[in-house]
């Protein structure tokens, strides 16, 4: 009813709007508009875990050289309060402000399940006035365990298997208001209210260490509502919720779950979680144990599968009590992360036959996916089993990898599998006992990823570059879901903080993740140990490989998503943890330097570099320790700079001084003086000393050239790191320039190397440069920020979080004549147009309201013009602010 009153009022004010238009002419345009409004960096989001939230917009226009003056921003109970210009939670009134990433709201107290309604309008510096914003409004969540009603039911076993239960309730509504469903599931869930599917969402919730936390997820039902009797379906999976994983309170997955209705500004506990429900199986059942390597699939019984879930069908079939369950007291906090959705569908590009009723589909390219199939009609109980495969062998075969469903016919006309509570990682798919030949138009495999927005494109004149650009970009995409990001989706499904410190600055360039790791680093603060002690994976459901730089994942990824957004919540939350862990770090220091510290149950072995080409020894202890410092020191340097972010200038000093002390110690421990190479002489080993400032000026070059020659000489001029080295080495050579080496690296064709992956057939970045294993994996995709950075020169300025304030320095490698490069940031898009022509130079430039740009000219620039207008270059940099720009350098020869 409250919606339906805020439209008709905008739809007056509409009408209104165009009368005016008829009588007095046209109506001006607004100098400039606010779009893409979010809450805690979630459009509209239900259900928040805090009652301080903070406000984001962005500015479009053509009237904002400048920037943003003031703003004002109003908060009201109901969206009509708004429209009548009443904001009786907050309004902020006309304020000096250009802030419009992360504003923290001040208003009255809020409190669980509060329902807000809030807009925003801005002022430029010539004190012109948009328009108010759209509406947009969230919603306070649950915010404690006790706050939330109902109990935690699953299927008993009168019901049938209780692995994924249909849970069914009946309710009644005398009249529809504002309805909202909160749920809190260990396993998965799917909500259906009438016989239909609430929302897009897929394998909701996301991820949590579930023996610490559960997530509770809120819906919107009230569009799916009707006034008189509903049917309510809570259909459940087990998912994470294993013996074999967590542990569990009972053998099947369990719902807590309460609807909520909104009448005169109350909410009323319409029907919730008890032994009033009734459940019974639903065809589905879980094959895996979920441990690595053992994800299986799904069993689908087609003479259970309901043809649908209308009340009707359903009134047909028997059920049975359910069966309520102590759980043990843990936290359930309200889910922070995007939704999974389904995206991109794919049909096959080939059909093979291998022998008689065995099928070989090929579905193009590497997926993170659910697989569907129409069925042929088939007698009853007749099974048809479907394999999972990234990749076939050298000779053709099918490489069986332990992914596989089953389905089992109901003998009925028209029925379909489909994945539900488990998914795969496949190419193609082996299909055995289907004995006709399936049509294309009868399969999809149905991509699934975060409800994110890709924020980075690239192009060049360079083919090879974009190709392999456009695979890592791709493969992040296939990797990032359900609140976290895996080593692979498929053999071991893990949230490696090695694979995420590796990929971290990749991917939140390239992509809107910040709630993504707002859940990430959540389960890994939960997934901390007495004492500090931190696992290699988060969420931490068994022992995970590594070493410190994946435990150390928990202390660069909230400073990185502080850089690259402006979200500071992570280091304010977990900060103190943080400190915790170099208690545990300082444990296992002996004379100043970190040594290997013990397995656990939950973490093992004790690594440096990983996964580096054949003929580079990364398993040398001497390199094993260097690294493993030389991580500590980067680690000291990140919380000395959140220390001082946090007002925290004592703790930020003590950080800086800890890490001068071993920068010298790691000096003085693995420098060979006579050689002039760290440890082993690798890339690695030479690479991050200088990186992190343990180098002496006086010996810098000397190292950089040594470890340029022996990649040219012991190398052949191939990239020669594994999963930590290809950040790293990246980093280094965008700080120090040295495109050209990095260029012809990445231009080699035989092993190791990315075009030797896609000249081999990948589709995805590989576990192993050999292609050994996965062909959709985490271990090499560090490379990502070289496009935006060096070729693309777009970096954030640390300072200044967010990209407000930017570098622009394109760095062009010999052979590459123009690049195209988009970043979207916090306060806009970024543009990077570069072309070489005639020896010069053409940089377009387009920098978004609210940020300024140093730009960097190049060295070899003779004179500089800026829109026609010639500028000096005796400074080499020249600042501006929100606008385009046309640079035209002239160069010496190149």
């Amino acid at each position: 009813m409250r919606n339906m009153r805020l439209l008709l009022c905008v739809g007056l004010i509409h009408c209104l709007c165009c009368m005016s238009s008829f009588v007095y002419g046209k109506i001006k345009e607004p100098p400039f508009i606010l779009a893409e409004l979010k809450c805690e960096n979630l459009v509209n989001p239900l259900g928040i875990d805090n009652t301080t939230p903070h406000f984001s917009w962005k500015l479009k226009g053509n009237e904002l050289r400048g920037g943003q003056a003031y703003y004002e921003i109003q908060v009201a109970s109901d969206s009509i309060l708004l429209i009548q210009d009443k904001a009786d939670l907050w309004n902020t009134g006309k304020l000096k402000s250009d802030n419009s990433v992360m504003v923290p709201y001040q208003g009255v107290s809020l409190s669980s399940r509060s329902l807000c309604y809030w807009r925003v309008r801005v002022w430029n510096s010539k004190r012109q006035v948009s328009a108010w914003s759209p509406v947009a409004r969230f919603s306070i969540g649950i915010l404690e365990q006790s706050q939330m009603h109902g109990e935690y039911i699953g299927a008993s076993v009168e019901g049938g298997k209780i692995c994924a239960p249909i849970l069914r309730k009946k309710i009644n509504i005398k009249r529809k208001e504002t309805t909202f469903l909160h749920v809190n599931t260990l396993g998965y869930h799917e909500i259906y209210i009438n016989g239909e599917k609430v929302g897009e969402s897929v394998l909701a919730p996301a991820v949590s260490h579930l023996t610490k936390r559960s997530l509770i997820v809120t819906y919107d039902v009230t569009p799916y509502l009707r006034e008189g009797e509903n049917d309510l379906l809570i259909w459940i999976g087990q998912g994470w919720y294993k013996s074999t994983t967590f542990g569990t309170a009972y053998d099947g997955p369990l719902v807590k779950a309460e609807l909520n209705i909104l009448r005169n500004g109350k909410w009323e506990v319409l029907t919730k979680t008890d032994n009033s429900w009734c459940g019974r199986e639903s065809g589905y059942e879980d094959t895996g144990t979920w441990r690595a390597l053992q994800f299986a699939g799904e069993r689908v019984d087609g003479r259970i599968l309901p043809t649908d879930l209308s009340s009707q069908t359903l009134d047909k079939m028997r059920w049975a009590s359910v069966v309520t369950v102590k759980v043990p007291d843990h936290i359930t906090s309200p889910q922070m992360c995007e939704v999974n959705k389904i995206y991109e569908k794919l049909q096959p590009v080939s059909i093979e036959k291998l022998n008689e009723d065995v099928w070989l589909v090929d579905m193009g390219r590497v997926q993170t996916e659910w697989f569907e199939m129409r069925m042929p009609m088939l007698p009853m109980g007749h099974e048809i089993i479907m394999e999972y495969s990234d990749n076939l062998t050298k000779d053709g075969a099918f490489d069986k990898q332990g992914e596989s469903d089953i389905y089992i016919s109901g003998g009925r006309e028209g029925e379909c599998f489909r994945n539900k509570f488990n998914h795969h990682a496949y190419r193609y798919v082996r299909i055995s006992n289907l004995p006709v030949r399936p049509e294309s138009e009868w399969m999809r495999s149905l991509q699934i990823h975060g409800d994110y927005q890709k924020t980075a494109t690239f192009e060049c004149s360079d083919a090879d570059l974009n190709t392999i650009h456009n695979m890592i970009q791709y493969t992040m995409k296939c990797l990032t879901f359900s609140g976290y990001m895996v080593d692979c989706p498929h053999l071991e499904r893990a949230g490696y903080g090695g694979d995420g410190n590796s990929s971290t600055i990749s991917l939140q360039t390239m992509y809107d993740v910040s709630p993504t790791f707002l859940n990430w680093v959540q389960t890994w603060g939960d997934s901390m140990r007495e004492g500090g002690s931190l696992p290699h994976v988060g969420p931490n459901p068994g022992a995970g490989g590594g070493g410190p730089y994946w435990c150390g994942f928990f202390v660069l990824a909230p400073w990185r998503t502080y850089v690259n957004y402006g979200d500071s919540r992570l280091i304010k939350k977990y900060y103190s943890q943080m400190k915790e862990w170099f208690k545990y770090v300082d444990k296992y220091t002996v004379d100043g330097l970190l040594k290997r510290w013990p397995d656990t149950k939950y973490r093992d072995w004790y690594l440096g570099d990983w996964l580096a080409p054949m003929g580079v020894d990364s398993g040398d202890q001497s390199s094993v320790d260097l690294v493993s410092n030389c991580f500590i020191s980067e680690c000291l340097g990140t919380m000395s700079k959140a220390a001082l972010t946090l007002g925290k200038k004592e703790e930020a000093e003590e950080f800086a001084i800890r890490k001068g002390k071993l920068n010298g110690l790691i000096h003085r421990t693995f420098y060979h003086p006579n050689d002039g190479i760290y440890s082993t002489g690798s890339q690695l080993d030479m690479c991050y000393p200088m990186l992190v400032g343990v180098v002496p000026d006086s010996l810098y070059s000397r190292v950089k050239e040594n470890m340029m020659a022996i990649t040219a000489e012991k190398h052949k001029g191939h990239i020669a790191v594994g999963l930590v080295g290809v950040p790293i080495l990246t980093e280094w050579a965008v700080r120090n320039k040295k495109v050209d080496f990095f260029y012809q690296m990445l231009k080699k064709r035989d092993y190791p190397g990315y075009l030797y992956m896609t000249d081999n057939g990948a589709t995805a970045t590989w576990e192993y440069w050999s292609g050994e294993r996965s062909r959709v994996h985490n271990c090499y995709n560090g490379i990502g920020t070289w496009f935006y950075q060096a070729v693309g020169g777009i970096h954030p300025d640390e300072s200044v979080p967010g990209y407000r304030h930017i570098y622009i320095d394109p760095q062009i490698p010999h052979g590459v004549t123009w690049a195209k490069i988009t970043k979207e940031s916090p306060y806009g898009t970024i543009g990077v147009n570069w072309k070489l022509e005639d020896g010069q130079l053409y940089l377009q430039l387009a920098i978004p309201a609210g940020t300024t740009a140093t730009v960097c000219i190049p060295d070899n620039a003779v004179s500089c013009k800026i829109n026609n207008k010639k500028m000096g270059i005796q400074k080499k940099t020249i600042v501006v602010d929100r606008g385009n720009y046309d640079f035209v350098f002239d160069l010496y020869p190149y």
